[in-house]
């Protein structure tokens, strides 16, 4: 029986995801991927073909940033890419300080907001409330950070992932459509062996 899906709410942001978010990371090949729960690993799995560069989090709400951060801490010469939601953010959003104290040159994070929490019936998360990530992200300490609304910043934002010297943050504000219905490699053992092959060429 076809799941049903109740009737979405009234968009806060504009842009559509399926269109912004492959515009804005483009080649995924270029980064070392770790995405956030749900959307933002639907978002990923589909723009990559669920590929070996791509670790996709899974009941681990909140762990995204920290697992980034480890990563390009203990991988310098790689380029990582954190891609997280806004209601996962929010909830472990202290660890942007920590980051900004690191300050690794080869991580950029981006979180794809919609204003909603997509996965338990779209309530309205913190930042359709005013809640502002960005600006939370320059409190932080971190330096080079960006909003994108709009398509025609799409293209400054995808440079500020691969050319900056030191940790960038950028926020992109979508509508709250649903992500790509893709399907992901879900079992966590897979996943590790599979990610740590892509990383380290042996597994």
């Amino acid at each position: 029986m076809a799941k049903q899906h109740k009737e979405l709410p009234e968009p806060i942001f504009k842009m559509d995801r399926c269109k912004a978010v492959p515009a804005l990371i483009g080649n995924h090949e270029d980064f070392l991927i770790v995405s956030g729960l749900a959307g933002t690993s639907k978002d990923m799995a589909s723009l990559t073909g669920d590929a070996a560069n791509l670790y996709t989090m899974a009941g681990a709400m909140g762990a995204a940033t920290a697992m980034g951060l480890g990563l390009a801490l203990a991988q310098p010469d790689k380029r990582v890419l954190v891609i997280t939601g806004d209601g996962e953010l929010l909830m472990n959003v202290g660890t942007l300080a920590t980051i900004s104290v690191l300050n690794p040159a080869n991580l950029s994070i981006v979180c794809v907001d919609n204003g909603y929490y997509g996965e338990t019936g779209y309530q309205k998360s913190h930042t359709s409330r005013g809640v502002h990530l960005e600006q939370m992200a320059i409190g932080a300490g971190i330096k080079m950070t960006s909003t994108i609304e709009s398509e025609d910043q799409l293209e400054d934002g995808k440079r500020m992932l691969r050319e900056t010297n030191g940790t960038s943050f950028v926020l992109l504000r979508v509508s709250q459509e649903r992500p790509p219905a893709v399907k992901r490699l879900m079992e966590p053992a897979a996943a590790r062996t599979r990610f740590r092959t892509a990383l380290l060429g042996h597994s």
